[in-house]
């Protein structure tokens, strides 16, 4: 006979302190936090100090490897970051000796010189194709 939520509220409101579990009709995901809520106000006193030091403990358990867990992913991307940037700063090196060692071959510069002053080998030179 309990069809809308409405009616459900008011049977559990009504009905709560009797029960002695779950009625088929109140599955849903609301109900189950009322029932775990309801379990918990029954605990003894001892129960319910024990109950609380747990989930103290659980807490500070997950807050602790959370905070890891971000420090971890931050510091991850923190390396990964200075690797992009170093692998880009090379990059960008590697590509300036290249366009210095075309500038000085346009020039007539010999490939030993250029090899001298780019620090690329002769092989790199000679592909340039100038």
């Amino acid at each position: 006979e309990l069809e809308t939520m409405f009616d459900k509220w008011l049977f559990v409101l009504r009905n709560l302190s009797r029960l002695m579990e779950r009625p088929v009709a109140l599955q849903e995901r609301v109900f189950t936090r009322l029932f775990e809520a309801a379990e918990i106000a029954r605990f003894s006193r001892p129960d319910l100090v024990a109950y609380e030091d747990s989930l103290k403990a659980y807490r500070d358990w997950y807050s602790v490897m959370k905070t890891a867990e971000d420090k971890g992913h931050a510091k991850g991307v923190a390396e990964g970051h200075a690797e992009g940037l170093e692998e880009g700063l090379e990059k960008g090196r590697e590509e300036e000796r290249l366009s210095i060692a075309r500038m000085m071959k346009s020039q007539g510069i010999s490939p030993e010189d250029i090899a001298l002053f780019t620090k690329l080998s002769l092989d790199e030179i000679n592909r340039l194709g100038l």
